[in-house]
This record gives structure tokens, C-alpha cells and sequence, in this order.
């Protein structure tokens, strides 16, 4: 019977499907970005989840077992500085898997694996965009009205035309 025997296996021995998962949630905690295949993306992302919640709980335990997946120090560190404050007030989907088309050898669907950004970076981002809004909506209207006479001289000169044409 096959209970129990939950994930992709990827087309990799157990060994190399660890090493890669490692390697893979490393990147991700050191890049915040990966791009790879929609099921590579799909199995790592419950890993990565994972190790935020580590970085969250922040106590020994916690940073050991992190230690044991991760096995950098740096990213451990990262990990449970960094990442853990960014996430504190959430509660799970830290992550976020975007498909952007087709890779162009084997045609395998892929993804972009990053995690969520932050609250705060988001709020900025909102603010930026208002005042980019504001200052844009200002140079249309200074715009239009200096079209506006140049409009209405090109249909006075053509009207001045066909008068000239009519006589």
C-alpha cells in the first residue's frame, strides 16, 4: 500500500532530492527569488514556509533545526533576524509561486518562488504611487491646456484654407 508517501519525487534518488530542496530554500532565503519548475516550486515552498516558522518561534531548538536543513549560517541568521521580524504579525503564506510561461528546452512550466514583501514596504510603494499619480494628473492637465490653443489654431488655419479654396 502506498500511505504516507506524500511529495513529488521529482525523477531524483532521495538522497539528491534533499540536497537539492537544501540547496533551493538557501537561495530562496538569500535571494527572497528563485525561478525553477511549477513542481520544484510547489515542494519547496512547504519547506521554506517551514523554516519561517522556525525563524519565528527564534528559540535554540528552533535555530538548530533550521541549522540541520539549511546548513548556512549566515541564512540561519538571516532567517531568524530579518525574516522573522518581516512575517511576525502573520500568520502563514508567507510565500508566493507567480507561473511565468514555459522554459525553452524541454518546455516545463515554470514559476517564480518569492517570499510576500513587507507590510510596511507595501504602504511606501502605495504612497509613491499616489504621489507619482498626483504629479502625473498635474502635467496632463498643464499639457492639455497647452495643446488645446495649438488645437484650435490648426482648425482655424485649415477653416482659413477651404475659405480661401471656396473664393
Amino acid at each position: 500500500m502506498y500511505h504516507g508517501k506524500a511529495g513529488r519525487k521529482l525523477g531524483r534518488t532521495s538522497s539528491h532530492r534533499e540536497a537539492m530542496f537544501r540547496n533551493m530554500v538557501t537561495s530562496i532565503i538569500k535571494h527572497e527569488r528563485i525561478r525553477t519548475t511549477d513542481a520544484k516550486a510547489k515542494e519547496v515552498r512547504k519547506i521554506a514556509e517551514k523554516m519561517i516558522t522556525l525563524g519565528k518561534r527564534g528559540d535554540l531548538h528552533a535555530r538548530r533545526q533550521a541549522l540541520a536543513f539549511v546548513r548556512d549560517k549566515e541564512m540561519v541568521k538571516k532567517l531568524f533576524g530579518e525574516l522573522s521580524e518581516r512575517y511576525r504579525k502573520r500568520n502563514g503564506g508567507y510565500t508566493r509561486i507567480v507561473k511565468v510561461g514555459y522554459r525553452v528546452g524541454d518546455n516545463a512550466p515554470v514559476s517564480i518562488l518569492e517570499f510576500i514583501a513587507d507590510e510596511r514596504k507595501k504602504e511606501k510603494a502605495d504612497e509613491k504611487d499616489k504621489a507619482k499619480k498626483k504629479a502625473k494628473g498635474k502635467t496632463q492637465a498643464t499639457t492639455k491646456a497647452k495643446t488645446e490653443p495649438k488645437a484650435k489654431e490648426k482648425a482655424k488655419k485649415t477653416k482659413d484654407k477651404e475659405d480661401k479654396k471656396e473664393k
